[in-house]
């Protein structure tokens, strides 16, 4: 049976799928449209397994709550440029895994990849065919759902880079999204310095003590610097001690007890954050072809 133009862009509006790639599977399904769709989910399975390796650092963070303001969600979706990152098909991909998260409360990432997406298929179903259309590696990277302990949420998302959820005791919902907007900008890693993690804090100590010892000043003053480096250290990494961005004269802690309000928790997601890139170098690339004949 001969492969028609109709027959070809019946597949494509099916698929997504290039014409060449189209024309291809209804060559080899002699012009059955059903089995060359099934073909190239298969083909598309096996393209997607090849590029699970490649680095994705790339693409969005998506914050959500649900309509009552009980449940909150914020996801990382990766995939390798910004150039894809930036599509309307990722963007709704990564949408709809958040609502799915929001809605289903998943235990683990397993848990939330085998999730139903509106379209019937599982999230990690439509997350292969769209690495097989694409032909970039996309994975769910990470998430954090997060039911609601205090009284309200806050959400900020810078552009679709950064994204944070803060859940807040007392207070008031516009409070909440100031504090989530600082947590962007300031990047604290806990909510107190006693929160700070012990091993971090005696990393840091070392190597004050290393600083302060070369300044040749005797083992006493050489302790009373460093425990002063250290508190100094432990007020920059807990969000109560940093400056608060919207007024630098008062700490957040300062702000939030004006407001008679505690954070009770925090989650801060930036895209590609611990990922290592891969730094190409397209001339070395070239030359070791060449090399290689």
């Amino acid at each position: 049976m001969s492969v028609t133009a109709t027959m070809v862009k019946e597949l494509r509006e099916r698929t997504g799928a290039g014409m060449m790639e189209c024309k291809k599977a209804l060559t080899e399904t002699a012009g059955d449209l059903d089995q060359a769709i099934e073909l190239m989910r298969k083909q598309g399975l096996a393209k997607a397994d090849k590029k699970a390796g490649r680095v994705a650092a790339e693409g969005r963070v998506v914050v959500q709550r649900d309509a009552t303001g009980s449940a909150a969600i914020a996801i990382e979706v990766n995939c390798e440029t910004d150039f894809v990152g930036g599509g309307d098909e990722f963007q709704t991909f990564a949408n709809l895994v958040a609502e799915a998260a929001l809605a289903a409360a998943p235990v683990d990432l397993d848990a939330l990849l085998a999730l139903s997406l509106p379209s019937g298929a599982s999230v990690d179903e439509r997350r292969r065919e769209m690495v097989a259309k694409i032909g970039e590696n996309i994975a769910v990277r990470r998430f954090e759902h997060l039911a609601r302990r205090g009284d309200v949420f806050g959400l900020y998302s810078h552009g679709s880079r950064i994204g944070v959820v803060v859940d807040l005791k007392g207070g008031d919902e516009a409070l909440a999204r100031d504090i989530a907007m600082h947590i962007a900008a300031s990047r604290p890693l806990c909510i107190s310095p006693d929160e700070v993690p012990a091993d971090l804090v005696a990393k840091e100590r070392e190597i004050f003590e290393a600083q302060a010892r070369e300044s040749g000043k005797p083992e006493e003053i050489i302790q009373k610097m460093v425990d002063g480096r250290v508190r100094k250290y432990l007020s920059e990494v807990a969000l109560v001690g940093q400056p608060f961005v919207k007024d630098a004269d008062q700490t957040v802690g300062q702000r939030l007890k004006q407001a008679g309000a505690q954070v009770m928790r925090f989650v801060r997601l930036e895209v590609g954050e611990g990922v290592e890139k891969k730094t190409e170098n397209f001339a070395e690339e070239v030359m070791a072809q060449v090399r290689g004949g």
